[in-house]
């Protein structure tokens, strides 16, 4: 118990003068995202869709050294992003809890992104639970080095799952009916995850494939100029991973090179 102490004195003793210091210095929201991040870019989609670009920031972690610094991790001990840091100098992180600040914060700006009803509003708060509980945490199944392809064959197949569960919510033309809400916000980024990734490297036909309710709510998403200005931006960091080969170098294409394993749903 001592030693785990002593490892988290110096963030103890550091982060309240660091916080002070960024609430000193705040003047404007600042939401530290990258392009490829598709959890921060439901926070990015909602900023557009309520007109706030001229007033909140969007920078990356890097301007203050990256997640792993010092003074990122005095405002976000995960180290992880999105980031919000509000007027008041207020550290933010995750990105579902920065999307319900937005809606309350700005309720009367731009687009409400809030269903009408009690029904939609739950279907909504449903679909957003499901991606966030059961499918941010093994969408790196997607991209990332992993222990074995078994592990990454159960988790591609929990990712196919998780879309049939999605199919069942989704009512149309949006998640939660007529009206855009923030789970679309939520949910589409991930799915241009799914479109760039899965047909190219684990040779499914087509994510949509036995799920009509999801092909045409991606039909309609793909229609709003803010979700395609933010597909654009996710996809553009996904072709940067590309061309970098890493889906070579993480071992993905050796575990799907593996037909012991089922990868194509």
């Amino acid at each position: 118990m001592a030693a785990l102490l002593a490892r988290h004195a110096p963030f103890a003793c550091n982060r309240p003068s660091r916080l002070t210091s960024m609430r000193a210095m705040a003047s404007r929201p600042t939401l530290y995202d990258l392009p490829v991040s598709n959890n921060g870019a439901r926070n990015r989609y909602i900023i557009r869709k309520k007109g706030l670009t001229e007033e909140i920031d969007i920078v990356s972690p890097q301007t203050i050294g990256g997640l792993k610094s010092p003074q990122y991790l005095a405002l976000n001990p995960q180290g992880k992003m999105p980031l919000l840091i509000t007027a008041d100098g207020t550290p933010l992180p995750e990105s579902e809890v920065i999307s319900q600040y937005l809606l309350d914060k700005y309720s009367g700006r731009g687009a409400s992104l809030v269903a009408s009803t009690p029904e939609g509003r739950a279907k909504a708060a449903l679909a957003t639970r499901i991606h966030d509980v059961y499918i941010v945490p093994i969408q790196g199944a997607m991209y990332r080095t992993m222990d074995s392809a078994e592990t990454r064959a159960k988790q591609i197949e929990q990712i196919a799952f998780q879309l049939d569960v999605l199919e069942g919510i989704v009512q149309g033309p949006y998640v939660a009916g007529s009206e855009v809400t923030a789970a679309d916000a939520a949910l589409f980024p991930t799915f241009v995850f799914f479109e760039f990734i899965l047909p190219t490297y684990f040779g499914w036909a087509d994510v949509f494939a036995g799920r009509p309710k999801l092909g045409a709510w991606w039909a309609a998403m793909k229609a709003d100029p803010v979700a395609a200005q933010i597909m654009e931006e996710v996809r553009g960091g996904l072709r940067g991973w590309a061309a970098n080969n890493r889906w070579r170098d993480q071992g993905i294409e050796a575990h799907v090179a593996d037909k012991s394993f089922k990868w194509a749903y």
